[in-house]
């Protein structure tokens, strides 16, 4: 019984056992699926609501793109809303190319197109012809590379797969024959012709085929589009400048669409979003202002199948014009100056030792706020018929700098005001001076050999040189002796350049225009030098910065940065007034010269005895004017490097600054002529010239205006026809903007 008793014990126990091992393997196994579906259901939630719209775009197979649809560029206004750069559509046939779109469903296109228009073929290259005969005539131009040859290209090391490719295509372009190429029929180049901007395309971006469409090939085309798949007919917009021709270079240029992006600036626009074939602008104002310039383009969405083909096209953002410019210029002003220059600038050519004499250049400019008003730069040249021609060198304005002479002395004497080197009225004897080591005197035109009084007025009056040199002895602490020994002195050169660049000469001036240059500072080499850069016979400057300099001394001694473009305005909504304005550019102060106003007064006083003064160098030209203004010649030695002859020449600049009127200055103005003659003892006065006759033309301008009531302020502002009939089409080669003297 005792044995019994303990098998039924251990009979229960081995039970107990297993119940609890079954019931833990069941609870193991619950967890598990309890694990396994938390982990489903996290999964579901994070595909349902983390990447469900992602999954659904997936299966849609949808694409947001921004379409190249050829929207109109921004208008260019004169300061008075004339119009100086317009848009003119044009009918267009475009062509797009989808995703699965094969090369030979293209050229049935093109074929049925060369049907329908007539498109001309010079603009195919040999290259075009030679893939196009390749594509007609396939098995015979592969039989070119005989496989033995093919296997050898394949058998070179490091070659893709795609590069023996392009070496087996290589070798066969290079093995059709002239007769072969010969056999291309006139229809088949128009097809080519049509082919290949189709191919230059790119997927889902509409490519333009052909502009200004003629009517009756536009109503052929658009009745059968159809039967021609990726074939649209659309509104194209062609550039025109309503300038005369050679006028207003710093309008800048842009590509055709054709064109498109330059290859030099390729990166740059495709990192902002552009397409290969976009018009872009590639110079001056139409570069500068281009993300303001260019518009909107329409962005659509793509609805493609489960095979990648396009169903479907829904706009999602309409595209928009480009917003408008509104210029400081006067492009009236700026017309009758450009004919001041080109008529005194032929006078000039005619007298002797004036075989380098090529250019003039004038900026007038309201010395308060920093506008504009002309920017005027002319240069001569031959053409092969030996005629003198003209062209537009405005941009050389602030992109090319010349030695300036006396224009600069105003600058030299408020620097030393600056620096306590002199005080107004300080009397220094004019005489010529001979340093140690060096050949001749240094003297001024008016005194070489006397000893005269002069002080600051009389010195800018006459244009004492004497009075300058003894300002930058003074500054090293020297009195003048003759045969006096002067070492180099960097630090006072330093000194100098400092007190000029507040007035804007030697530094940027802030120019809303690109590839400004700063000139040419020369290294010290002996104290001479020293000397020479107080009369400007040392360092270069552009004629922009001689503006800007002149402005400062107008307007009190604020160094204004000149400007351009004067508004950003909306797109006209009607075609006859503006645009609301969308961003005003006023004046932006650089900085305050260190002078008070009785300095700056002083030196005013000065210019002004330039011109009215019983000695002023400019009293011939303007001591009769009927407003009264002040200014400054100069003169100074240069060089023209001769490229026949491989040799430099020793040549005259001249150059004018001024202001007026003289009490409340509202206009500056520099004028440069460089090497406007080979004589040393020169007549020529070109400079002061063009000074004159373009500040009389700017007051009739300014009083007609106020006759006719032409107000720059109107609001709205109405759009003006410009002032000439001249139009230029952005697709006209540079050349052809280059305007034929009509006295030769």
């Amino acid at each position: 019984m005792g044995r019994l008793r303990k098998s039924t014990k251990k009979r229960k126990s081995l039970k107990a056992k297993q119940r609890q091992h079954i019931a833990f393997r069941m609870n193991i196994l619950f967890f598990s699926i309890f694990i396994l579906f938390s982990l489903l259901i996290f999964r579901l939630g994070y595909l349902q609501i983390v990447k469900g719209e992602d999954y659904v775009r997936a299966l849609e197979r949808t694409e947001e793109i921004p379409v190249n649809t050829s929207v109109p560029r921004g208008r260019i206004y004169d300061k008075y809303g004339r119009i100086l750069v317009d848009n003119e559509p044009k009918n267009a046939i475009t062509y797009t190319k989808m995703q699965d779109t094969k090369q030979t469903d293209m050229l049935e296109i093109a074929k049925k197109l060369a049907k329908l228009i007539d498109l001309k073929s010079d603009r195919v290259t040999l290259r075009d012809k030679q893939d196009f005969w390749i594509t007609n005539n396939r098995d015979a131009a592969y039989e070119k590379v005989p496989e033995d040859e093919q296997k050898e290209i394949q058998a070179i090391e490091d070659l893709s797969e795609k590069e023996v490719q392009q070496e087996i295509d290589k070798r066969v372009r290079e093995r059709i024959t002239q007769e072969e190429l010969d056999t291309l029929t006139e229809t088949d180049l128009e097809v080519l012709a049509i082919y290949r901007e189709m191919l230059s395309g790119y997927a889902l971006a509409p490519q333009i085929i052909k502009s200004d469409v003629e009517p009756a090939e536009f109503a052929r085309v658009s009745e059968r589009l159809g039967e021609l798949p990726g074939v649209n007919t659309t509104t194209d917009w062609e550039r025109v400048k309503n300038v005369p021709k050679g006028t207003v270079a710093i309008l800048g240029g842009t590509t055709t669409p054709q064109k498109g992006i330059p290859a030099d600036k390729l990166d740059y626009f495709l990192a902002r979003g552009y397409s290969r074939n976009d018009r872009v602008g590639t110079s001056y104002l139409e570069f500068q202002y281009e993300e303001v310039l260019q518009g909107q383009k329409t962005v659509v969405k793509n609805l493609t199948n489960s095979k990648g083909q396009v169903v479907d096209t829904v706009p999602v953002i309409e595209g928009k014009p480009g917003k408008d410019l509104v210029l400081t210029i006067d492009s009236e002003l700026q017309l009758e100056v450009e004919k001041i220059v080109e008529k005194n600038l032929l006078d000039a050519k005619k007298k002797p030792g004036t075989k380098y004499l090529d250019r003039a250049f004038i900026i007038m400019m309201d010395p308060k706020t920093g506008d504009v008003l002309s920017m005027v730069g002319k240069q001569l040249y031959k053409d092969e018929a030996g005629k003198t021609q003209f062209l537009d060198y405005s941009y050389g304005s602030f992109t090319t700098a010349y030695e300036a002479g006396s224009v600069v002395k105003p600058a030299t004497i408020l620097t030393a005001y600056q620096n306590d080197i002199i005080e107004p009225g300080t009397t220094l004897i004019d005489e010529p001076i001979k340093l140690a080591g060096t050949n001749g005197t240094k003297s001024s035109v008016f005194n070489r050999s006397g000893r005269i009084p002069v002080n600051d007025l009389y010195a800018i009056e006459r244009s004492s040189n004497v009075y300058m040199f003894k300002i930058a002895l003074l500054s090293a602490g020297l009195q003048y002796t003759p045969n006096m020994p002067l070492r180099v002195m960097p630090e006072k050169l330093n000194l100098f350049r400092s007190g000029f660049s507040q007035f804007g000469l030697g530094v940027n001036t802030g120019i809303d225009l690109p590839n400004e240059v700063t000139g040419v500072q020369s290294d010290l080499k002996d104290g001479g030098n020293l000397l020479d850069y107080t009369i400007g016979q040392f360092d270069t400057y552009t004629p922009l910065q001689l503006a800007q300099y002149v402005s400062t001394i107008a307007n009190g001694g604020y160094r204004i940065q000149p400007h351009i473009v004067k508004e950003i305005r909306e797109p006209s909504e009607d075609g006859v007034s503006m645009g609301p304005v969308i961003q005003e550019i006023g004046p932006v102060i650089l900085n305050r010269v260190n002078n008070s106003d009785n300095e700056i007064n002083r030196i005013k006083e000065g210019m002004k005895r330039v011109y009215y003064g019983d000695r002023g160098s400019a009293r011939s030209w303007f001591k009769d004017t009927d407003y009264v203004a002040a200014g400054k010649t100069g003169t100074a030695q240069s060089f023209a490097y001769d490229e026949k002859e491989k040799k430099v020449h020793e040549t005259l600049n001249v150059s004018h600054i001024g202001f007026a009127p003289f009490d409340n200055p509202e206009v500056a103005y520099a004028i440069v002529v460089p090497y406007v003659t080979t004589d040393d003892d020169h007549t020529t006065y070109v400079n002061n010239m063009i000074a004159r006759q373009a500040l009389d033309k700017y007051f009739e301008l300014k009083e007609k205006n106020m006759k006719n009531g032409l107000m720059e302020e109107a609001v709205p502002q109405p759009i003006k026809p410009s002032i000439t009939d001249v139009r230029i089409q952005e697709t006209e080669e540079e050349e052809e903007t280059i305007t034929t003297n009509p006295e030769n």
